[in-house]
């Protein structure tokens, strides 16, 4: 008895420490994407296993941040999902409760909100989840569980849900219903036919209904608790000893039928059965309006100190607000004038030719959140005015993954506004998670989220705007003389082909970018992300010629099919080499120009591929060194190709050793 005793104990203890089963490679580096916006969170514990993941365990783990629900999809043999007890935020996407062989969520104890919804899987597939605990979180009322046909135990106490969720009363085989502490109204009729429940918890509430004849069968309960509610009924002793009287407490209008339940109206009986004396009555009789005189001016000195403190509050708030908008309204720039349909979808096109459309009926409907700024109260309208109506005129550029603008929002912010025309699809939920996590990337050679909008199917990012324009722009399109995009002062380019750039021509300057490039890409890597598609247009300048790195984890959000080979860290790593061929050739990074200088730096002829226009002189050594580097991160085996630390290590060692 006592070696079983301690191999149950010993099994106990495993359960509560390991975080995972141990998973195989490609479950282990989908399992480490999941959680790469999670601080906290410790992928050593689960690095040395061999098998698939079907257990994902890490209860009370300090687990911070917006989970990536997406990766979860791979993880085909997941069964169990525990991250209760933590402080994780976003939304849950609505394909989680459909995923194949998930037969216990529990989410409980973190600040998960949004809505419940099943999508079944290729129209059929249905949530084989069996027990479901999202206690203590900020679910509201759109909640629909139509379709978990499976459920046995149902948890959704502490929450905002405000109404009975639609499809509970569908749930035949539910045996445990907690729903206390969700603000609900209305009747508790709908759950009438739940007729497997042995625990039922409806307390503190304000639902209304008759007991007991809009109740599940009571038969079958050993636990059940309606207290704090508008209820109304009779209450046996049968029931009142079964449940007990805190089952019952304040739960509404109840006649207690049975002469061994001591109510307030058993006592009154037995009063005047045994009266109190005369004199004693008589001095009731002459007194018996002076408590009803004391409670109405106590209730009127109560009300009207009420209503002083509601008026001083609401001056207070309108104060506030108005001190906090002229903080914030430095300057606005002046109202457009053009006609503001009422009804979608609104068209915008760019300069060459495509297309976007934002189907939404009221502009002012949604919502621009500000990450930089949140006080700012923004709409899709205010977009739409700062850019003209998204019109040609405020088109920076038009790439791969939709147009970009520049935009003046309220309070002088200079943004650029991009559209992202390729994740049109995926679903808002897993946008807004996506995107709330990427403001949270912060690093001084990333650019990072300033905010986003969601217009229907339009998703917006937001970016600091960089006057200098981007990497490729300034290394291939403008003129020798001239960095600044904003200058227009001449009106052709060859006006300025003569002039001498001391930033294009200093080998310095553009082994600075470099580094700062390999240095803000490390980061990404270091934090469990990619950038996916990382290109010279996709790195911005200061005014300093400092290099910050644009879209990165936006190829991310819809990795699909044969994409997910360009999401890795490897293919980020032959990106940067691409570009630092081009920082020291002057040639874009094409296909056929990486393959001539990887032909030339492995024939020793490097200096045969550097750029004309930099001043040679001693810097040549680092030049071809460098041309090396970018000759390893190009490796056409991916597995040959250093890490971006190493990268950003041996750029840093090319000058140290000049010097």
């Amino acid at each position: 008895m006592f070696l079983k005793l301690l191999l149950l104990l010993s099994l106990v203890s495993f359960s509560h420490s390991s975080t995972v089963s141990c998973p195989n490679g490609t479950d282990y580096r989908q399992l480490t994407r999941v959680f790469r916006y999670i601080s906290g969170f410790n992928s050593s514990l689960f690095s040395n296993c061999s098998d698939v993941v079907t257990h994902i365990v890490l209860p009370s783990r300090n687990l911070n941040g917006t989970v990536s629900w997406n990766p979860l999809r791979n993880l085909t043999r997941l069964r169990v999902l525990d991250l209760s007890n933590n402080s994780l935020d976003g939304s849950i996407p609505s394909w989680l409760w459909s995923k194949p062989g998930l037969v216990s969520v529990n989410l409980s104890r973190n600040r998960f909100g949004g809505s419940i919804r099943v999508i079944p899987i290729n129209g059929s597939v249905l949530p084989s989840v069996k027990e479901l605990n999202l206690s203590f979180n900020r679910f509201t009322n759109a909640v629909n569980l139509t379709g978990f046909v499976n459920l046995t135990a149902l948890d959704l106490s502490h929450n905002n849900l405000g109404v009975l969720p639609l499809g509970l009363g569908s749930l035949s085989g539910l045996q445990h219903l907690d729903i206390s502490r969700c603000k609900i109204n209305g009747s508790v009729k709908p759950i009438c036919g739940l007729k497997s429940l042995s625990y039922l918890d409806l307390s503190e509430n304000s639902m209304n209904g008759s007991f007991p004849v809009d109740f599940p069968n009571l038969n079958h309960l050993r636990f059940l608790n309606i207290s704090a509610n508008r209820f109304s009924g009779s209450v046996g002793f049968d029931k009142y000893r079964k449940f007990g009287k805190s089952a019952f407490s304040h739960g509404g209008h109840f006649v207690f039928n049975d002469s061994k339940i001591p109510t307030r109206h058993h006592f009154h009986t037995l009063l005047h059965r045994n009266p109190p004396p005369r004199h004693q009555i008589v001095k009731s009789h002459r007194f018996k309006h002076t408590p009803l005189v004391i409670g109405l001016s106590s209730s009127l000195g109560a009300l009207i100190i009420l209503i002083f403190a509601v008026v001083v509050i609401l001056i207070r708030r309108r104060l506030k607000s108005a001190r906090m908008k002229s903080r914030w309204a430095i300057s606005s720039p002046a109202p457009l004038d053009f006609k503001m349909e009422k009804s979608g979808p609104f068209a915008f096109e760019t300069e060459s030719g495509s297309s976007w459309v934002a189907d939404i009926k009221e502009p002012t409907a949604a919502p621009v959140v500000m990450a930089s700024k949140p006080l700012m109260n923004l709409t899709f309208k205010d977009l739409i005015v700062a850019t003209s109506h998204f019109g040609t005129e405020s088109v920076i550029s038009d790439g791969t993954c939709g147009p970009l603008y520049r935009a003046v929002l309220p309070g002088d912010l200079h943004v650029a506004i991009k559209v992202l025309e390729r994740i049109r699809d995926v679903d808002q939920n897993d946008a807004v998670a996506a995107f709330d996590a990427l403001t949270r990337l912060k690093h001084p050679n990333l650019l990072t989220l300033s905010g986003y909008c969601i217009a229907g199917k339009e998703k917006l990012i937001l970016y600091e705007y960089m006057a200098n324009g981007d990497l490729h722009r300034w290394l291939h399109e403008l003129p020798a003389g001239e960095t600044n995009v904003e200058d227009w002062s001449a009106d052709t380019w060859e006006s300025h082909v003569g002039d001498s750039s001391p930033e294009k021509t200093n080998w310095i300057i553009r082994h600075r970018i470099a580094i700062g490039v390999a240095r803000g890409l490390a980061y990404l890597h270091h934090v469990g992300t990619t950038h996916g598609h990382l290109v010279a247009t996709n790195i911005l300048l200061t005014e300093t010629l400092e290099p910050r790195i644009s879209d990165f984890g936006i190829n991310n959000i819809s990795t699909t099919g044969d994409d997910t080979n360009n999401h890795n860290v490897e293919f980020d790593v032959y990106c940067f080499g691409v570009i630092l061929f081009e920082l020291l050739t002057g040639k874009q990074g094409k296909e056929e120009n990486v393959k001539s200088v990887r032909r030339l730096v492995k024939e020793r002829r490097g200096e045969e591929a550097l750029d004309s226009r930099l001043r040679f002189g001693e810097s040549v050594n680092e030049m071809v060194e460098s041309l090396r580097v970018g000759y390893f991160c190009t490796a056409e085996t991916p597995g040959k190709r250093p890490t971006m630390q190493q990268v950003l290590g041996l750029l840093k060692d090319i000058r140290t050793v000049s010097r």
